[in-house]
């Protein structure tokens, strides 16, 4: 008896996340050379050893991730997220389908999905070397290594490369909504590789209104306009992105007390803490140099620090009609990093 309620509560889910049309569309995602799977349960509970904590690789807003080995003795990642809005559920299986044709060197790529739980858990290709994050600030894989400046200008341009396609070349358009350090991994060759799409929305068509959802997202890389108007753009994927590329210039966690007064005085509150406030209090008094790490400064030319500070700017505007889209960020990041070599 027990069984059979249990059975029955599994298909219940399937069929609420969208699996019965996921199914259906599995043979063309073959046909054009997509490895897409939906696993059951019991698979992906059998590859993190019963979620075991000895397996999570990482905690987040959005859930927990799991480092997973499947029965073909492949390493992969599986991620089980809290809570997801009814709207996303009801879009979920039209997400999979999108998400899963994403084919870019520096996407994590998504493997498949577990549908028959109440909130749907993803699996992604493993990424072995952990996240920017953990490479910048310490406490993970590379910690104590850094990298070098060239190799920063590289992982923010591979990064804003990646943003671009997913604006510009998906269909439809994929927006991230929550781009931090944290969601860009590294692989092992350090190659970087965009993860978590746990906030990301598929852009409303041109003649869709956009609607307006809670907001989610990361204190200190949260877009000030999305905070208004509860509307996640592509710009606000900018202004997110262009705190991660502060991270890459300085050294700086993106939400904490600055460690010195290249800024001038501070005060107590959140516009202290965080990193882009601080850059632009330093940049709009000519100091952006001095805020910048100093292997960065040794390494790459003045002019090249110079560029990065203004398109960072750019980046900040308050009004996301101000900031360039990510496809000039990446356009320009790469011109960066072409003269940051010849000098």
């Amino acid at each position: 008896m027990e069984k059979r309620r249990m059975l029955r509560a599994k298909q219940r889910f399937f069929e609420q996340n969208g699996g019965l049309l996921l199914q259906q569309q599995l043979g063309s995602l073959a046909a054009s050379g997509v490895a897409f799977k939906i696993f059951s349960e019991e698979e992906v509970s059998k590859a993190t050893d019963g979620f075991a904590e000895a397996r999570v690789l990482g905690r987040g807003g959005h859930g927990v991730v799991y480092r997973g080995s499947l029965a073909d003795g492949s390493t992969v990642t599986v991620k089980r997220s809290r809570v997801v809005e009814e709207k996303q559920l009801r879009e979920f299986s039209r997400e999979m389908l999108i998400l899963s044709q994403i084919n870019h060197r520096n996407v994590v790529k998504l493997l498949g999905c577990c549908l028959e739980v109440q909130v749907p858990m993803l699996v992604y290709e493993y990424v072995p070397n952990g996240s920017l994050h953990r490479y910048i600030h310490g406490g993970g894989a590379g910690a104590g290594e850094g990298l070098s400046p060239a190799d920063r200008l590289r992982v923010a341009a591979e990064s804003a490369d990646a943003l671009a396609y997913m604006h510009s070349s998906a269909s439809p358009p994929i927006l991230h909504g929550d781009v931090k350090s944290a969601n860009i991994l590294l692989d092992a060759g350090l190659t970087a590789k965009v993860s978590d799409f746990g906030a990301s929305r598929l852009a409303p068509a041109a003649d869709e209104a956009e609607v307006a959802t809670l907001v989610q997202g990361t204190c200190g890389y949260l877009d000030p306009e999305y905070l208004l108007t509860c509307q996640l753009t592509s710009k606000s994927d900018v202004y997110s992105f262009a705190v991660v590329l502060l991270e890459l210039l300085t050294g700086r966690k993106a939400f904490c007390p600055p460690p010195d007064s290249a800024a001038g005085s501070q005060d107590d509150d959140d516009d202290d803490r965080s990193l882009a406030f601080f850059f632009l209090t330093a940049a709009h008094k000519g100091r952006h140099r001095e805020i910048m790490d100093g292997w960065v400064r040794e390494e790459v030319g003045g002019e090249v620090l110079d560029d990065a500070a203004e398109l960072v700017m750019q980046c900040l505007s308050m009004a996301g009609e101000e900031r360039p889209t990510m496809k000039e960020v990446a356009d320009r990041l790469a011109g960066m990093r072409s003269r940051a070599s010849d000098s």
